[in-house]
């Protein structure tokens, strides 16, 4: 991590990625223990919601091969593609981490919300859906199976427009009821493909 002084005079973190063999240093700290330990304490539950969907914004960075740069944790949509267009990611299972008595309803969060953007710290103006296109995230298995096998997820790419038009003040949708907007779906694969599609339609768009 490094900073820098924007022209307005806040400073701005800058981070790069880390490696995972950086130590932990101060008194009383094992010489042994580093970075990567702490993200194996802290990561290794793939299926809980919160590492569940980080993994599924990972997973499209990595199809989209911009998965060089450290997530952002807080900012008004998930990912950004080189073009400019805005992605927001959503994930939903049928098997949890917890005791199932019957596999989980898949639905979403897609409520309008308030911005807060990263780079300025501060929040913008209005309550909306800001990303360009949502992509829905389902991993499948209906097994405790690994998250990692990218065959046992299916992708949902749908314009926010359609969103908006469809649903403006909803905040949950079933599949059920997304499958109704006829999003595009694919599989891992396809997912670089289907995106671009999807946001080339966009753009013709008037």
């Amino acid at each position: 991590m490094y900073a820098v002084f924007m022209n307005d005079g806040l400073l701005q973190h800058k981070f790069k990625l880390l490696k995972g063999n950086e130590p932990f240093r101060g008194k009383g700290v094992r010489k042994s223990l580093r970075l990567l330990d702490y993200w194996k304490w802290s990561g290794s539950v793939l299926l809980d919601n919160t590492s569940r969907g980080i993994l599924a914004e990972f997973l499209i960075a990595t199809a989209l091969g911009f998965h060089k740069k450290p997530r952002k944790e807080w900012d008004e949509f998930d990912l950004r593609m080189a073009s400019g267009t805005a992605i927001e990611v959503k994930s939903s299972a049928y098997v949890q981490s917890w005791e199932q008595s019957k596999p989980s309803v898949i639905q979403f969060g897609i409520a309008p919300h308030r911005s807060w953007n990263a780079e300025t710290g501060e929040y913008r103006e209005g309550i909306k859906r800001w990303a360009d296109i949502y992509v829905f995230c389902i991993f499948k298995g209906k097994k405790p199976l690994h998250p990692l096998n990218t065959s046992k997820w299916d992708f949902y790419v749908l314009p926010t427009k359609t969103l908006d038009q469809e649903c403006p003040d909803q905040k949950t949708i079933r599949l059920s009821s997304l499958e109704k907007l006829s999003p595009r779906k694919c599989c891992y694969t396809d997912l670089k493909e289907t995106i671009s599609d999807v946001e080339h339609k966009i753009k013709r768009q008037p």
